[in-house]
């Protein structure tokens, strides 16, 4: 058998790079039985590759390609439309159009073909490359079908197609072209059917577009087609749309688009009949495929023709689970304020740390809550907590609880397991009492400091022995009730006096404003502490010029060559000390942390030095206090003249001096986590060089794509199979591209929720409000904290933020972020530092332009673009 011309049916699964992800899937289903493929073959890649291997001009050009970015459209532009030329013109050779012909005999000269080109890149699980390359409809004739495969040819070099390959990162000269031929079919109607709702990622549920005439109208958006719902062999929701154009075949070749009779406009393009048919091929080939497929098809007297199917490359994995029972998910990014996915050393370790039911997805965590839910008083907890935290997330929550026979309710009776319940009891006894804090510090401090010393004689297996039994001690810091008692104590009286302030003075938000500058807080802190490192450079104008040129970590070597360097590194290594471990998304031990690459500080400690004067840290902290103060005093003052007014001032100081002296400790337990997974990492990166030099890994960083168990078992063996750690990658690039939900069923289904607020201004952009005031200022959308470039002034609008971006707040006047709640990182600094700040804003990063002029108002939680 010939491996330049392949019939569809002769096609063998291991082809793909032979035949392109299209036509490997047409040679599949044209295996099923009862699925209808149109009859056709294959010219395969090795045709694409022989006729241009040796054509000098074709790799000339390809040269200049190489050596142009995705953002040079107008050079990339000139250069496809020469490759385009230089396909055109080459001959394709006659074995070829032998074989070509031998085919079409077959099938019979005069019909009408469809030209489809089919790439090796396409329809991958993590790309899809849908509509890069170009499809040519009723072609009638040898010679026309001969120059239509060129034309596919030279549709891998159009601009779309070469810019989609740039972004993806995939090499254009190892991505070849395969056409398909296959016969033409003239349906009366076609569409496209997801096996899963495109829109809610549920499983459980088909939907299909249809329209009439041929596909094109619809993938080319010329009309908007009917949209039917099928769920367990049920048309469960059905729009019909008026479609006033359609695509049909000409008799002597080509397509044409002709006016839908107007009687027929608002007709419904597929009976109910032809539907659950429909539907019932689309599970059929989403059973053999193994995966939820986007299947176009075509409806021809009767009989329905798939003409293509690939797998939906966006849908966001099932969390794992053995349980057949339905089950509720929730993301613990959203609550970590890091949504990107985080590689399997790091998701292990989260593992090993938390009590909670996990589940991992598309590189990220989730909780199932099903359990917490379906008990009231647990549910009750759990729907308070994702009001602090995420009120998207509780409303998400609130639409599934709201669903009948979702989740097996229990009794009031049956408590479904808390990890609160301890610290509830804790709060109510726990003393006003600023040296618990110190304690607190202190004992985790001490804690550390004998980690570091004991771990440095591990080595080995006893390594991984001992980190095992070092998270026990992590565990009891993070999860001892006093720690939590304390915070907890300081959020409800937060709660407490937003409440009553309200009520009895109507004040809203006041304990924004007694929250800032309060002792304690070590991510605040952080932020202030790079103002004084800013200090000590901010004298010597060479030693400042020497940092905006610097371009990697050996600075710090530098430095004492010029004056005032000796003290500089010195109070760069201090600060690295204390809070070199920290870094954007560090809840991931495998993310490069501060003390691996200082560089990272320079920017922010030049824009420090640039945008303000000597002694700003104390001056800030100071301003806070006096502000929180003076708004403490204002309160008890108006409280005493209200009925009963010196019972509830008393109690309202009790509040205040809650919050003055616990808020600050609820970053520490995070801090400390954060502090012990750096010396973790610092002791299994060593392990992993003698990895390297026993030539058992490549490069250190591979341990990141193993789990602790998979690591420990390898340093155990000194045997790898190095095709966990290159699948481990590719899943890392797909991951990369997914945007995970805040909570997912076992269906697979998107829950999403809304904030519920009325009387907003027109055009206001709905957030939640979590740190008072109002700001009119430019927006810098800053979506990586290397890159940050703020003037004092700012509002910083990004994704998200961790502790790693408080040296950021020092500089800014406002926040905004996509993702967040009350008691989030970013609210509770912005709070401390008196910024007025919006969180959980959709899209926000979309919809707000770098540059624009908004309004910021924390107090009603909502921003406008000016």
């Amino acid at each position: 058998m010939s491996s330049l011309v392949l019939g569809l049916k002769e096609i063998e699964n291991s082809q793909l790079l032979l035949v392109g992800g299209k036509a490997l899937n047409l040679g599949k289903l044209s295996k099923i039985q009862g699925i209808q493929v149109p009859e056709g073959f294959c010219v395969t890649s090795e045709v694409y590759q022989k006729v241009l291997k040796h054509n000098v001009d074709f790799h000339a050009l390809l040269d200049q390609l190489n050596l142009v970015k995705a953002e040079e459209r107008d050079k990339i532009s000139v250069i496809c439309q020469r490759i385009r030329q230089t396909i055109m013109e080459v001959e394709i050779p006659s074995d070829v159009v032998k074989a070509v012909d031998h085919y079409l005999s077959r099938f019979g000269e005069e019909q009408a073909y469809a030209v489809r080109s089919s790439a090796t890149a396409e329809d991958l699980p993590y790309a899809s490359f849908a509509g890069q390359q170009d499809t040519y409809l009723n072609i009638i004739g040898k010679n026309e079908i001969l120059q239509h495969i060129s034309k596919c040819w030279a549709s891998l070099f159009t601009d779309r197609a070469v810019i989609y390959r740039m972004q993806n990162g995939f090499d254009h000269r190892q991505v070849y072209l395969s056409v398909i031929v296959q016969r033409m079919v003239f349906p009366q109607a076609s569409g496209i059917l997801f096996t899963a709702d495109p829109i809610t990622h549920n499983r459980k549920i088909l939907s299909i577009d249809a329209s009439f005439g041929l596909g094109e109208a619809l993938v080319s958006g010329l009309v908007t087609a009917d949209c039917y719902k099928v769920k367990a062999n049920r048309i469960i929701d059905k729009r019909i749309a008026t479609k006033e154009l359609a695509t049909y075949g000409r008799k002597e070749g080509g397509t044409k688009t002709e006016q839908i009779d107007p009687d027929k406009q608002r007709s419904q393009t597929l009976t109910n009949g032809q539907i659950l048919q429909l539907a019932r091929i689309g599970r059929q080939t989403e059973a053999y495929f193994g995966f939820p497929q986007d299947i176009e098809w075509s409806l021809v007297d009767g009989t329905f023709f798939i003409v293509q199917s690939r797998p939906i490359t966006r849908l966001f994995p099932i969390p794992e689970t053995n349980d057949d029972e339905k089950r509720v998910y929730v993301s613990v990014g959203h609550q970590q304020m890091m949504t990107d996915p985080m590689k399997p050393l790091g998701l292990s370790f989260w593992l090993l740390t938390t009590p909670a039911p996990m589940r991992k997805a598309g590189g990220r965590l989730f909780v199932d809550v099903t359990d917490q839910l379906a008990s009231p008083v647990s549910r009750n907890m759990l729907l308070n907590g994702m009001g602090q935290h995420d009120p998207l997330m509780k409303d998400a929550l609130m639409n599934i609880i709201e669903r009948e026979n979702f989740i097996k309710w229990l009794p009031n009776d049956h408590k479904a397991p808390s990890p609160t319940r301890g610290n509830i009891d804790m709060q109510a006894q726990i003393e006003n009492n600023p040296s618990i804090v110190s304690d607190l510090i202190k004992h985790s401090q001490e804690s550390i400091k004998q980690l570091k010393q004991n771990i440095r004689t591990k080595s080995g297996t006893n390594l991984f022995d001992f980190i095992l039994e070092d998270i026990q001690e992590l565990k009891k810091l993070l999860f001892d009730p006093q720690s939590s008692a304390v915070f907890m104590a300081a959020m409800n009286a937060s709660t407490w006096i937003n409440e009553k302030m309200n009520e009895w003075l109507g004040e809203k938000n006041a304990a924004d404003t007694l929250s800032q500058s309060v002792p304690n807080n070590i991510t605040s802190e952080m932020g202030l502490a790079l103002l004084d490192v800013a200090d000590v450079i901010r004298p010597y104008p060479e030693l400042i010029a020497y940092l905006q040129g610097v371009k990697n970590d050996n600075f710090l070597d530098e430095l004492v060559k010029f004056e005032g360097g000796q003290e500089a590194q010195d109070a760069i290594t201090a600060y690295l000390n204390k809070y070199g471990m920290r870094c954007v998304g560090e809840i991931d031990m495998t993310k490069t942390r501060w003390s691996e690459k200082p560089i990272t500080l320079i920017s922010m400690i030049l824009s420090n030095i640039k945008n303000f004067e000597p002694n700003a840290s104390k001056r800030k902290f100071e301003q806070g206090r006096q502000e929180a103060l003076k708004k403490e005093q204002e309160l008890l003052d108006q409280l005493k003249q209200l009925p009963d007014g010196e019972q509830k001032a008393t109690e309202t100081k009790r509040m205040i001096d809650l919050i003055r002296n616990f808020i600050g400790y609820r970053e520490y337990p995070k801090y400390g986590m954060i502090s012990r997974y750096f010396v973790y990492k610092q002791a299994l990166l060593k392990e992993a060089e003698q990895l390297v030099q026993a030539d058992i890994i490549h490069e250190k960083e591979d341990i990141y794509y193993l789990t602790f168990e998979e690591l420990h078992e390898v340093v155990r063996t000194n045997k790898l199979d190095y095709q966990i750690i290159n699948k481990r990658k590719d899943d890392y690039k797909l991951y990369e591209k997914l945007t995970p939900p805040r909570v997912i069923t076992s269906d697979g289904e998107i829950i999403t929720g809304k904030y519920k607020r009325e009387n907003l201004p027109d055009e206001a952009k709905v957030g939640l409000p979590v740190s008072s005031g109002v700001i009119e200022e430019r927006a810098r959308v800053i979506l990586n904290m290397e890159e940050a470039d703020l003037e004092e002034g700012d509002i910083l609008v990004t994704a998200f933020t961790d502790p790693s971006w408080t040296p950021l707040f020092v500089s800014i006047k406002g926040l905004v972020t996509e993702v967040g709640g009350l008691m989030t990182h970013g609210a509770v600094i912005a709070r401390e530092y008196g910024l007025p700040a919006v969180v959980g804003v959709e899209n926000a990063t979309k919809q707000i332009k770098d540059g624009q002029r908004i309004l910021v108002n924390g107090t009603e939680g909502y921003i406008k673009i000016l």
